[in-house]
């Protein structure tokens, strides 16, 4: 085996043999069908794919057993523990295709209304959640706001009952998965004009409503536009679709979110494998002074801090996934994850532009891509700064 194709972790496999028997799967689909689809259509980091094209991978995955794996078994998924499921959507993100977060539908599948099954009514399982898990209907999860980031409980969002539906007002910003979604699952405040009771409720939106539309005029860092903004004017939502009790949406969002926080670090950490082994192939073929610069010991140094901080973040990770599957609530530990896996990837992303010079601040270089990516993970989901309030008010809890 050449350095260059040495993996990056080679100990023995932490999760299951179905596990390990499922990321060899879905490896050959990425760097197979799915290699050959981006390639046809000019599809990388830089040009995302249209609506099309995207259903077409949903469905194709689907009828490969992928898309809706990390759903209850009695959704049609495998009911992985969340172990199994970091492990292998850490492997989907380290391949490097520019497919990977759709294998799982993470934008806008499955992983959006997993949760909401216990919760949702016979209508509401056929009507959206059934369709999701099936790819046949795309789903976002609206929450943020411009003027209530990360205070879940402040949405300006209104939703004021007039008989049998919900007239709903507001615009949710940066929601990802928006710009070919069919369908919101929404927060909005449903307490009276006036209350200063906080009253956060969920629904289930179909945007293609009238009086629900998405706009999609700006880009993320990242390049592609798969973020976009909700705007609800006077939007008739029917009651049926409101989901569980008024005022349980905060709990919903809020319990989403902290296993959410877990699960963007196994795509952090993976994006972060791809910035360390595209530093370490490019010291060794890069030439200076008759030698390749991998010979130096000030590049040898970076990528001894890279790959030992990567493991140090992907050991968090995995214990904090192994106390989930355990039953702990892990709210610290969720956030302790998220805050020390996005630090570390993006330095491990910093390193890695460094190492390849001039070269490293080119667009259309992958390790300048994975830069920018990186460095908005330390933001999506709550921020580093946020993580820290969580920790730290676990930390002083005394009751």
């Amino acid at each position: 085996m050449t350095a260059a194709s040495k993996p990056l972790f080679d100990g023995p496999f932490e999760g299951s043999p179905r596990a390990a028997e499922i990321i060899a799967r879905v490896q050959d689909f990425l760097h197979g069908e799915l290699a050959e689809l981006a390639r046809a259509h000019g599809i990388d980091h830089e040009h995302g794919a249209d609506r099309a094209l995207l259903q077409q991978v949903w469905r194709r995955a689907h009828a490969l057993g992928f898309y809706g794996m990390t759903l209850p078994e009695p959704m049609g998924g495998l009911g992985l523990p969340v172990l199994d499921h970091v492990l292998i959507k850490e492997a989907i993100y380290a391949s490097g295709s520019p497919f990977a977060p759709h294998v799982f539908g993470e934008l806008s599948g499955p992983p959006r209304v997993g949760a909401l099954a216990r919760q949702a009514t016979p209508q509401q399982m056929a009507q959206f959640i059934v369709p999701v898990a099936q790819a046949e209907m795309a789903i976002c999860f609206a929450l943020t706001e411009a003027e209530a980031g990360s205070d879940a409980g402040a949405v300006q969002t209104r939703a004021v009952l007039q008989g049998e539906h919900y007239v709903v007002n507001g615009r949710k910003r940066f929601i990802s998965g928006s710009p070919f979604a069919d369908a919101a699952v929404l927060l909005a405040s449903t307490a009276p004009e006036g209350a200063t009771e906080r009253e956060v409720t969920a629904f289930f939106v179909d945007l293609r409503s009238p009086g629900a539309r998405v706009e999609t005029g700006y880009k993320t860092m990242a390049g592609q536009s798969g973020t976009g903004d909700i705007v609800l004017e006077d939007c008739r939502v029917p009651l049926a679709n409101r989901i569980g009790e008024p005022g349980r949406g905060l709990a919903l969002a809020l319990g989403r979110i902290s296993v959410n926080r877990l699960l963007h670090c196994p795509a952090m950490l993976g994006l972060a494998q791809l910035a360390l082994r595209d530093a370490r192939d490019y010291a060794l073929q890069r030439r200076q002074f008759g030698r390749s610069i991998a010979q130096f010991q000030a590049i040898q140094h970076m990528l001894a801090e890279m790959a030992t901080e990567l493991a140090a973040a992907r050991a968090l990770m995995l214990g904090t996934a192994r106390a989930l599957d355990a039953g702990g609530a892990a709210r610290a530990e969720t956030s302790m994850a998220k805050l020390f896996c996005s630090e570390t990837a993006f330095r491990v992303a910093d390193r890695a532009v460094q190492i390849h010079g001039g070269e490293g601040i080119v667009q259309g270089r992958r390790v300048e891509f994975l830069f920018r990516m990186l460095r908005m993970y330390r933001v999506l989901t709550g921020t580093s700064e946020i993580q820290k309030n969580t920790i730290a008010k676990e930390l002083l809890e005394t009751t």
